[in-house]
């Protein structure tokens, strides 16, 4: 799954998708192993943690970790 739009409805689909694969890691480590093999980064902010794309870094949302 890779983001491809602003739309509302799949960047709520994705913070699920992201959210569920990081209940099935151990550690914060092995979930941005994991998200980086399906095009996706994390990167903390003052605002919080940012779900971006791979390799460009578009912000994708926030997520509430």
């Amino acid at each position: 799954m890779h983001f491809t739009a602003n739309n509302p409805m799949i960047i709520a689909q994705v913070r699920d998708f992201v959210m569920s694969e990081r209940k099935s890691c151990v550690s914060d480590r092995e979930w941005q192993h994991r998200l980086k093999g399906y095009g996706y980064d994390l990167r903390k902010t003052a605002a919080g943690t940012v779900l971006t794309t791979l390799p460009h870094g578009r912000d994708v949302c926030t997520l509430a970790i």
